[in-house]
């Protein structure tokens, strides 16, 4: 194992990890919100159809908006999390040292939304959704406890989904739409010099010998990666009568290959020119500073079922429950272009997952409409051993307030506010690849730690139809 492809490897992890995320508003490294108007419910109005994002949420529901219908929205997100170190070990023992991390999460990020449907008769709808699926934005530094699993990372995603509804009669609608799904991910993390003096037949004590000398500071690896992915969704929409309907949604799998180019750099590490060559010679052996890898990843598929009902001329009740079928992530394999390399296998062991929405609608006036919703969101990570800095992620709970207002017959705006509880959660991920093995990739650090993590969502969509 060489010191650059041990970079290379734990880099398109990062991406890997990053991109095995849920479609349908489930844990994992999903955006979160697609919709202002759907938000202020918690994500519960899945049946509700009264504005043109149902594309994401069920495109039948498109049958029940009539003439050209828009809606565009922008989220806020407000992360607070913090992390703290209880031990981290290097590949031979030793503490990692640095520190928590500090602030790793942005102070906020944006995100947009954009629907639009266009009634071709009293049969046929067309539309167009384009959304953010996935996002993430970490930051550790260079410093932290951390360091040799992930120092930073973005992923950024921009799905298209075009979409058609059919209304069968006044009881039953059909919709389909198909995704044509953008992802960019940047990843950095340190590169643990002891692992490559390891490798080149120092010992343990040496090596802490050479590290009291010298210090050994880190050599620094990064990775940028791109690609498409495409999938589709189906939706069906059950209307009992003017006050119940019934709604059914499934969104595929979506199957990305992402291909990237790692760059190493090591112009930081101080030693003596045999322990310099040692750690060179150990990064150079194949003959390549930088090189390729590739790795595939699908997102599991979701299916939702939801319901609306009109209590009475004020409230409005409704409640959605989604199924993703995280299990399908059960590891991730990376290849190398350079041959004679092992692979990388990373063993998530993710689970199925849950997510349980209920929401309602309070009609103040005919003017101002008032929401709120709770929901639970459970993790695909099974325990602390498959948790890792990149998705430091837990069972989650929201809840949600929102208001619709019309400024006019035509024209309305949304705005949502939601606060997300994660359950605290600790981390205990070791890189399972022992590092002088010729049939893997890894560098075998153990980061242990534990997570505090609590987000809030601030949305503003304007509707209108005509």
């Amino acid at each position: 194992m060489k010191l650059k492809h041990l970079s290379q490897s734990v880099m398109l992890m990062g991406v890997a990890v990053g991109a095995f995320s849920s479609t349908a508003l489930a844990s994992g490294y999903h955006f979160g919100s697609q919709s202002v108007s759907a938000q202020g419910t918690a994500f519960a109005n899945g049946a509700e159809a009264n504005d043109a994002s149902t594309i994401f949420y069920n495109p039948a529901g498109m049958s029940r908006l009539t003439g050209n219908n828009f809606s565009g929205g922008l989220t806020l997100v407000l992360p607070d999390s913090e992390y703290t170190d209880k031990g981290s070990k290097t590949v031979i023992g030793s503490a990692t040292g640095g520190g928590n991390g500090g602030n790793f999460a942005p102070d906020y990020v944006v995100a947009p939304s954009f629907y639009a449907t266009h009634q071709l008769n009293d049969k046929w709808t067309v539309g167009l959704g384009i959304f953010v699926p996935f996002g993430a934005q970490l930051d550790y530094g260079n410093s932290w406890a951390g360091r040799y699993a992930l120092e930073n990372i973005k992923l950024e995603t921009l799905n298209f989904n075009p979409s058609v509804s059919f209304k069968l009669d006044e009881h039953h609608s059909f919709g389909a739409g198909i995704s044509a799904q953008y992802m960019k991910a940047s990843l950095a993390k340190a590169v643990d010099i002891a692992s490559g003096l390891r490798e080149s037949g120092y010992s343990a004590a040496t090596i802490a010998a050479i590290k009291a000398a010298y210090g050994l500071n880190d050599g620094q690896a990064s990775l940028d990666a791109d690609g498409w992915g495409f999938g589709f969704n189906l939706g069906y929409m059950y209307q009992l009568n003017d006050d119940t309907r019934f709604g059914l949604a499934y969104r595929s799998n979506i199957h990305h290959k992402l291909d990237g180019n790692a760059t190493w750099n090591y112009s930081g590490v101080t030693a003596n020119t045999t322990v310099m060559n040692a750690i060179l010679n150990s990064a150079q052996n194949l003959g390549h500073v930088s090189s390729g890898g590739s790795v595939t990843v699908d997102t599991p598929e979701s299916i939702s079922a939801n319901t609306f009902h009109k209590l009475n001329d004020k409230v409005d009740l409704m409640a959605d429950l989604t199924w993703t079928r995280h299990s399908r992530m059960d590891s991730i394999d990376i290849k190398f272009s350079q041959p004679g390399e092992g692979d990388l296998v990373i063993k998530q062991g993710w689970r199925d997952t849950f997510k349980l929405s209920l929401g309602a609608n309070y009609h103040y006036s005919d003017s101002l409409l008032l929401r709120t919703g709770i929901a639970w969101d459970q993790s695909p990570v099974k325990n602390d051993d498959l948790r890792h800095p990149a998705l430091p992620d837990s069972d989650r709970y929201w809840l949600s307030f929102g208001a619709n207002y019309k400024l006019s017959k035509q024209s309305s705006i949304d705005l949502a506010y939601s606060y997300v509880f994660f359950k605290n959660a600790n981390i205990n991920y070791k890189d399972g690849c022992t590092p002088v093995s010729t049939t893997c990739t890894g560098n075998g650090e153990n980061t242990i730690g534990s997570y505090k993590t609590n987000l809030q969502f601030l949305g503003l969509q304007y509707n209108y139809s005509f």
